[in-house]
């Protein structure tokens, strides 16, 4: 808790507050630093294991020799199989903060056409997004964290943290850590749908994906190519698709308007 001050109405009032949490985790990989972190401090393994399968540089969990994450000291020391390319190129990405990716070629592989004969159910799209928000207590009690969840109507996993594509990195981890298949099921997600999203839900198989807010027009591009049905703007009995309408399990046809203005 905070000591923090509001004004209204000309005075200023002090009260405790929740603020949110953000730590920054080295990531030291074979020795070498690679990058670091800025996250929510929980559960940092998942998010660690999350952000190297989507740099492409583990694929199951018996690839880590060695998976540490000293909280005190904001370190992460990983051991991996196999060499790390000599050339890494740092990519800022449109995450809260900024973020940081690298332009690997294996990460960049798409993989969501393994679920390209899956199809959708609307009411399990508002059934994971209402789930979602009541998860997300800590957005409720102070602001400022994104919130993720995936399954197939219900939800599997949830992940929060203050970087929205920490969340899609949170959630990778988990499965790969733990077992789990995520081909064909659905992401919602609390924030903005961008281009490095949508790669990352093509890489882990994911299908749909869809958000209270909106997608960016080169992420609709890349879920159009990669197969994914792409949702935003999810309201309590409504949303928009974006992308592969047809893979959603719905009664009637699809009639178009043109709306003046």
């Amino acid at each position: 808790m905070s000591w923090v001050y509001r004004y209204e109405k000309g005075t200023l009032s002090a009260r405790e507050r929740e603020v949110v949490e953000e730590v920054p985790v080295v990531l030291n990989v074979n020795g070498r630093e690679l990058a670091t972190l800025i996250a929510s401090p929980h559960d940092l393994r998942f998010l660690v294991a999350g952000f190297l399968r989507m740099q492409g540089l583990v694929e199951r969990a018996d690839d880590f020799y060695l998976l540490s994450v000293c909280n005190d000291f904001g370190m992460a020391k990983v051991q991996i199989k196999g060499e790390l390319p000599e050339s890494l190129k740092p990519v800022l990405t449109s995450g809260c903060g900024t973020g940081i990716s690298f332009t690997i070629p294996q990460a960049r592989k798409m993989r969501s056409e393994e679920s390209s004969g899956m199809s959708y159910l609307p009411a399990g799209v508002f059934t994971m997004m209402d789930a979602l928000a009541q998860k997300a207590e800590a957005y409720a009690s102070h602001g400022g964290i994104h919130s993720a969840a995936v399954g197939h109507g219900s939800v599997d996993l949830f992940s929060e943290d203050l970087g929205r594509h920490n969340t899609i990195d949170r959630i990778a981890g988990e499965a790969l850590l733990k077992g789990i298949d995520l081909t064909g099921m659905m992401l919602v997600t609390s924030g903005r749908i961008s281009t490095e999203l949508v790669a990352k839900a093509a890489l882990l198989g994911i299908g749909l994906v869809a958000s209270r807010t909106s997608p960016t027009s080169t992420a609709v591009q890349m879920a159009e190519e990669a197969g994914i049905t792409l949702i935003g703007y999810v309201k309590a009995d409504r949303f928009e698709v974006y992308s592969h309408p047809d893979r959603l399990d719905v009664v009637g046809t699809v009639t178009l308007q043109h709306q003046e203005g």
